[in-house]
């Protein structure tokens, strides 16, 4: 596999893990703390957290308007 390769894997693979996180939180009201490292890492987890927000909100705005979900 090539650089580029690993390099999307990767970017997926923590996008789910973002969106995984977003989900949990508006779920639970659970979140990460994001002061354990610091103000400067702080800055870039808020946004990266706020990228699995986005890919959540996205993902559940589709499945509300599509035909093949429902509400229960």
């Amino acid at each position: 596999m090539s650089f580029v390769g690993k390099a999307v894997h990767y970017s997926v693979d923590l996008l789910l893990v973002s969106t995984i996180l977003a989900g949990v939180k508006r779920n639970t009201g659970l979140a990460p703390k994001k002061d354990l490292f610091g103000p400067q890492p702080q800055e870039y987890f808020d946004k990266y957290l706020g990228a699995g927000e986005y890919i959540y909100d996205t993902s559940v705005g589709f499945m509300n308007a599509s035909a093949y979900f429902e509400r229960k």
